[in-house]
């Protein structure tokens, strides 16, 4: 420590062969680091930078396999809308067809019965105009033998008296019905 005495040497300012020294030493390490170190450290920036770069061209990918996916969901699912109404309208006409179907059935079924209702009704008036006709022409003959004061037992005469009487309550039902209308 010679420089104190010596003088006023400033403290901040090293000697010459200190320097020297010093710079040698701080080379010889900085050498070392250079070498050593350093392709350790820009190898594993490398490494650190592939990663980045290679995630986000994962990620870039996975985002276009998403959003391909996601078109693909949207189109399958409009297409499932537009089948869901092509049925849902197909039902409609059919269950339209159906009614009308059956309401033609119906209808046929209707007049079957209506008709035959009618031929019913028509055969059981024919039966009863018939029974009719018997026990009017019964009671008529009996009436006219006791009126005349003879018996009516011939057949032929029966038909011509009942057939008579007949025809004049025909017609008489007639001209009742003509000044009804």
């Amino acid at each position: 420590m010679t420089f104190l005495a010596e003088g006023a040497q400033n403290p901040l300012i090293p000697e010459g062969t200190e320097l020297v020294v010093g710079l040698l030493c701080f080379f010889i390490v900085f050498g070392i680091l250079g070498k050593k170190l350093l392709p350790n450290i820009q190898k594993t920036l490398d490494e650190r930078h592939d990663a980045i770069e290679g995630g986000l061209e994962r990620a870039q990918q996975a985002q276009a396999e998403a959003n391909r996916t996601l078109e693909e969901y949207r189109t399958q699912l409009a297409e499932a809308r537009h089948e869901a109404a092509r049925i849902t309208e197909q039902a409609r006409e059919q269950g339209a067809q159906i009614i009308a179907e059956m309401r033609e059935e119906g209808q046929r079924q209707r007049e079957a019965i209506i008709e035959a209702g009618h031929a019913q009704i028509e055969a059981d008036r024919r039966q009863v105009t018939v029974a009719l006709r018997q026990e009017v022409g019964t009671i008529a003959t009996d009436l006219a033998g006791r009126v005349v004061g003879e018996s009516l037992e011939d057949s032929a005469r029966q038909s011509r008296v009942i057939d008579r009487f007949l025809d004049e309550l025909d017609a008489k039902a007639e001209q009742t019905q003509g000044a009804a209308t």
